[in-house]
């Protein structure tokens, strides 16, 4: 039986009743998840939808050429493969584990009764699709207008708002992420990367090595982001 400490503490769930908690995580299952491996693959039927309890995922969707791109990261307490909110019956991406993850999964039939019974449900999956959707668009934004230099920089910070962790060399993003991995993110060479996270650390901005990624200055790395913006 899953405890329902799991999520009770979280605001997708404050409309619940203690039974109606008990009864929702009771119709969930546990799913660990390796590093590297997957939740679900695009185009799969959407058998069910989740809610991340710990560790991080890549969302990935490959292009009609074969290229892979990292089209953002989901993080711990975020809800994720919920295909039916956007009327979807297959999964529009694949989930795959940054790190070893544990996340609850549900029936998808649930979702329709769960988003009408549970208004503190429906506005956190609404909140969800509406943060993505303002992704999608600032991504297209930055690939359509903006200098490369500046996409590689709006990437890394998006992940300094996720995943940051405070270090006595600067601010960690505290996942394993390769420069390939960064190229993904911001639609550029892997070589470009590499020059401007080489010409940043000469610059003191940061230190990176493989699958690691620090912002030694934060504030000077911010602002490079915000003159270039």
């Amino acid at each position: 039986m899953l405890d329902v400490a799991l999520i009770s503490h979280l605001s997708n769930f404050a409309d619940f009743s203690r039974s109606e908690l008990k009864e929702f995580i009771g119709q969930a299952h546990a799913k660990r998840v390796k590093k590297n491996d997957s939740f679900f693959v695009e185009g799969e039927a959407a058998h069910s939808f989740f809610l991340l309890l710990d560790g991080y995922i890549r969302v990935v969707r490959i292009s009609g050429s074969g290229e892979q791109i990292i089209v953002r990261y989901i993080a711990s307490n975020e809800l994720f493969g919920i295909a039916s909110a956007i009327g979807r019956d297959t999964y529009p991406a694949n989930a795959v584990a940054a790190i070893d993850c544990v996340a609850l999964s549900w029936p998808m039939p649930l979702w329709n009764e769960t988003v009408r019974r549970f208004p503190s449900f429906a506005k956190a999956a609404s909140t969800t699709l509406g943060n993505r959707f303002a992704d999608v668009q600032d991504r297209v934004l930055e690939l359509a207008t903006e200098q490369v230099e500046h996409r590689v920089a709006a990437a890394l910070l998006k992940l300094l708002e996720q995943t940051g962790r405070e270090t006595d060399e600067g601010v960690l993003i505290d996942i394993p992420l390769t420069r390939q991995d960064v190229s993904e993110m911001s639609g550029t060479t892997l070589h470009t990367v590499s020059r401007l996270l080489s010409g940043w650390e000469q610059s003191g901005l940061v230190k990176s090595s493989r699958k690691k990624v620090i912002v030694t200055d934060k504030t000077k790395f911010t602002n490079l982001y915000s003159v270039q913006k």
